[in-house]
């Protein structure tokens, strides 16, 4: 049986293509796709020009229904490729409110969680200088 994933794949410009190894990607490999843009002046501090969002990044919705809108992020799900925004809710028919699903690269980061060791060593690893 062919695999759905292949981790020799180059790329293609055929679209089914670049759609089918987004979504038949593992895990360790969606978690790059989950990537958005730092603000102008932590592009400046870091060096870098994305990075991987994660819970408690304050984040501003730059395209869609809740665009300027600012907050931090309350939950990433990778097998879908969305973030959660606090603030950034519909309200069902019944009244309940649930939690919009975006996309990262419609977001912007203001600031970073740099609670977390490991987020500190992958902005080392961009040749970046981490705040000790």
């Amino acid at each position: 049986m062919k695999n759905k994933f292949s981790t020799h794949w180059k790329s293609s410009k055929q679209k089914r293509k670049q759609r089918k190894y987004a979504f038949n990607a593992p895990l360790h490999i969606k978690h790059k796709f989950m990537s958005a843009h730092l603000s102008k002046d932590l592009l400046k501090k870091y060096g870098t020009r994305n990075i991987p969002v994660r819970k408690g990044d304050a984040v501003k919705i730059v395209r869609g229904n809740f665009k300027s809108h600012v907050g931090k992020i309350e939950k990433v799900m990778l097998k879908k490729t969305r973030v959660y925004v606090e603030g950034a809710q519909m309200v069902k028919r019944d009244g309940s409110k649930v939690f919009y699903p975006l996309h990262p690269s419609n977001l912007i980061i203001t600031s970073l969680n740099l609670e977390d060791k490991k987020r500190q060593e992958i902005l080392q690893r961009k040749n970046v200088k981490a705040p000790s």
